[in-house]
């Protein structure tokens, strides 16, 4: 019996198969007419705002003859890791046909996909993941939590007396994105925005339905916003950022100047710190889950950039990669004169062996290595375990987009 595969070809997804890229999509994960609706499209529009991603990310995909089976797209993304940007290939787009499955297609595609990320100089990819088994099987890990909770109105914080002052302004002000630029370039895990990627942001949500309350300090200079909407007589809060403290208490006050407009607030957070240590009435309904999963695409060149802390002592990681095979060996990290990092293939040191999803979501901070260590996913010695927690920035990554 023929392989099915010999029917088919891998090649780039162009603009001249929006609508079969779109039905791929809306099918596989399911979007309904309605959702689109709600969403704020009108008939068409999902198609015609699908065509940036064709047009600015890479998208490859599996052809039977002319009728696309399977996909998925890399976006061209900036990420803050540390205070260092970093090219971040954004992964979506991924399906295939249920019929086209079981053949190894989306192994091809996600292969291909790193090879081209490495082409790109795009040391590390996030994606949403649908499935967190699948996904960690081709190398990606969890480095980042969604929270989400709910106050009751008479839960909100008490108003304290700041300076400045509150406007509400429309969701692209140039206030709005230049605050969330500063936010992002001192936020570690952070997306560094560009126009597709706010495109993104907001794809799924209702723009008219949303507004932006920015908080001017005393200089009368943007520190904060929060992004809501009011719905019978809930405040959403779809995000909150404030580069001071003195913001986080500010937008706060706002949100409790609707006491007599809403029962109950809801809202995100995009990073694990939990609201109740921040509020008197503690006493909340809060959630946590897994969000969004990255992976290291090059191990040699992710190393070189990274900004560990001072005072190492040399080590070599031992990486094991099921996917990337360049990926899969030794890489000495020692500091040579001036405190330059240097990054090779010697076994310097003792060792520290791992696989790229435990490495990822170790040097993201998002578990420590005494933890990774206490669970198995690290065999190194307690020396080296302390260098490690010595040389890894502690900040927990923030990521509040979604493509």
């Amino acid at each position: 019996m023929a392989d099915i595969r010999d029917e088919l070809q891998i090649r780039p997804v162009t603009t001249d198969y929006l609508e079969q890229f779109n039905d791929l999509l809306s099918y596989v994960f399911q979007v309904t007419a309605k959702e689109v609706e709600e969403s704020g499209y009108e008939e068409g529009e999902l198609e015609l705002d699908k065509r940036p991603v064709l047009e600015k990310a890479d998208v490859i995909g599996w052809f039977h003859d002319d009728e696309l089976v399977s996909s998925l797209a890399i976006y061209p993304c900036r990420v803050n890791i540390h205070g260092v940007p970093y090219k971040m290939a954004g992964l979506t787009g991924v399906g295939t046909y249920p019929e086209y499955s079981g053949h190894g297609l989306m192994h091809d595609l996600i292969t291909r996909g790193l090879q081209k990320m490495r082409d790109n100089r795009q040391w590390i990819s996030y994606l949403y993941p649908y499935s967190i088994p699948f996904y960690r099987k081709k190398g990606w890990e969890i480095i980042s939590d969604h929270l989400t909770f709910e106050l009751k109105d008479t839960q909100l914080p008490k108003q304290v007396n700041m300076p400045g002052h509150v406007e509400r302004l429309e969701i692209d002000d140039e206030d709005v994105i230049n605050t969330y630029n500063r936010f992002a370039a001192q936020t570690h895990g952070a997306m560094l925005r560009n126009q597709l990627n706010w495109d993104e942001y907001w794809r799924w949500e209702n723009e008219e339905e949303r507004i932006a309350g920015v908080w001017y300090d005393e200089n009368d200079v943007p520190q904060g916003y929060v992004l809501y909407w009011i719905a019978n007589e809930v405040f959403h809060i779809k995000e909150m950022i404030y580069i001071t403290q003195e913001a986080r208490k500010a937008l706060w006050n706002f949100v409790a100047a609707h006491f007599s407009m809403v029962e109950r607030v809801r809202g995100n957070i995009y990073k694990d710190e939990p609201l109740h240590f921040l509020i008197d009435d503690g006493d909340i309904k809060q959630t946590i889950k897994p969000y969004f999963m990255a992976r290291i695409v090059d191990v040699f060149e992710f190393l070189r950039q990274y900004p560990f802390e001072e005072g190492g002592k040399p080590f070599h990681f031992v990486v094991h990669d099921p996917m990337a095979s360049w990926n899969d060996g030794v890489f000495g990290v020692q500091w040579v004169e001036n405190g330059e990092l240097e990054i090779s293939h010697d076994p310097l040191g003792p060792a520290v062996e791992l696989d790229i999803q435990t490495l990822t979501t170790m040097l993201m901070s998002y578990r420590r290595p005494s933890y990774l260590r206490k669970i198995e996913r690290i065999k190194a010695d307690s020396k080296a375990i302390r260098n490690l927690e010595t040389i890894i920035p502690m900040e927990e990554p923030y990521f509040s987009d979604y493509f």
